[in-house]
């Protein structure tokens, strides 16, 4: 793309991922890309039927419709393109959730392992254009990706897709009924629900009576408490967004223990409902927290039930929920800037971050060309 007007053009957007359930991932890519937000272009999404659908629709049929469509961008929202698609360089738009596929090789399936890894690998070695959805990512990227790639920020908008916004006031948390704590995520090894549960087994151990509520469908990996959970861990699986809203009015907090994401997007969501959030200390969680929940140490479950419970029944803790309310706005502020340049993008090309400098993660020096 050039720095010039242009018309407005045909977008194909990558939804080949998207199955039945939709989590973070897929909640944010049928948000940030869509034919209204990427109006006035023409947009085509591609989807597949079940895995050998998607393989054949990644690596064969978007290159043909490349081919046949030279003057197209190709946007890929969830998985990482097909070796052929990066090699169009700057028509194919990768948005990158987090660099885990390469960083965190642990914690992967098998899959993951064969098919994901070495396309992300490729595409960043190869790419020329990303956007990301937080600065953590961004600067993760930018230390993977060639010096001349365009690292551009666009932090997805976080809706009240439980409902929580109207919920009734929070009650102060009453010594005398259970401290319920909530976590939403699909149970793999990079959330460490194990560490979840020992922090609770600490609280409990301390005397207060403590409940943890896990939201998630299985994913990968071996999990020895799905086996045989712990009396004060409810097990919930999958829930549709109306029976995540009557769950959330039911808890005191949100605990995250994940040993890394890029943007951790149930911590915002939560927020909607004034939900006050406990999460690691790290970049990701203090950019989108921005002092507005509690930071634990997760490998320190005693450490770590001392601070929520210090927290939960200090005087300032009544303040948190209109702190979470407010965070959320902050980010929703920042992500409006970011989407209104990603709209001069699409229209004039990389110039139009020229002038939003803030919204670009620089060059670093030493980086693969």
């Amino acid at each position: 793309m050039t720095g010039r007007a242009t018309t407005p053009r045909r977008i194909y957007l990558d939804h080949t991922h998207l199955r039945r359930h939709v989590t973070g991932i897929e909640r944010v890519a049928l948000d940030l890309f869509t034919p209204e937000t990427l109006s006035p272009h023409a947009v085509t999404a591609i989807r597949a039927n079940g895995i050998a659908g998607m393989i054949a629709a990644q690596h064969i049929g978007l290159p043909l419709r490349a081919l046949r469509d030279p003057a197209a961008l190709f946007v890929f929202p969830g998985f990482p393109p097909s070796p052929l698609a990066v090699l169009r360089r700057r028509h194919c738009i990768t948005y990158v959730h987090d660099t885990f596929l390469l960083t965190r090789p642990q914690d992967l399936n098998w899959r993951s392992r064969l098919y994901m890894a070495p396309s992300f690998a490729f595409a960043l070695r190869y790419g020329r254009c990303f956007l990301v959805n937080s600065v953590t990512t961004g600067e993760a990227v930018r230390a993977l990706c060639a010096r001349e790639a365009l690292v551009a920020l666009l932090r997805p908008t976080v809706h009240d897709v439980f409902g929580l916004a109207d919920l009734p006031p929070r009650r102060i948390h009453d010594p005398g009924e259970p401290l319920r704590l909530l976590c939403i995520g699909t149970v793999e090894p990079r959330k460490d629900y194990p560490a979840a549960i020992a922090i609770i087994a600490a609280l409990n151990g301390m005397g207060v009576q403590a409940e943890l509520h896990l939201v998630g469908r299985v994913g990968w990996g071996d999990h020895a408490f799905l086996a045989a959970p712990p009396p004060f861990l409810t097990l919930h699986g999958y829930l549709d967004d109306g029976a995540i809203r009557s769950l959330a009015a039911r808890c005191h907090l949100l605990l995250s223990t994940s040993k890394a994401e890029g943007l951790g997007l149930p911590l915002l969501e939560a927020q909607h409902g004034g939900l006050p959030v406990a999460a690691p200390r790290g970049p990701v969680f203090s950019e989108v927290l921005a002092g507005s929940g509690l930071h634990i140490e997760p490998s320190d479950p005693d450490g770590s039930a001392a601070s929520i419970l210090s927290w939960v029944r200090s005087a300032g803790f009544a303040a948190v929920p209109g702190a979470s309310r407010a965070n959320v706005e902050r980010w929703n502020r920042l992500a409006a800037g970011d989407a209104t340049c990603f709209a001069n993008f699409l229209a004039i090309g990389p110039s139009a971050y020229e002038a939003a400098r803030d919204r670009v993660m620089p060059p670093r020096s030493g980086g693969p060309s």
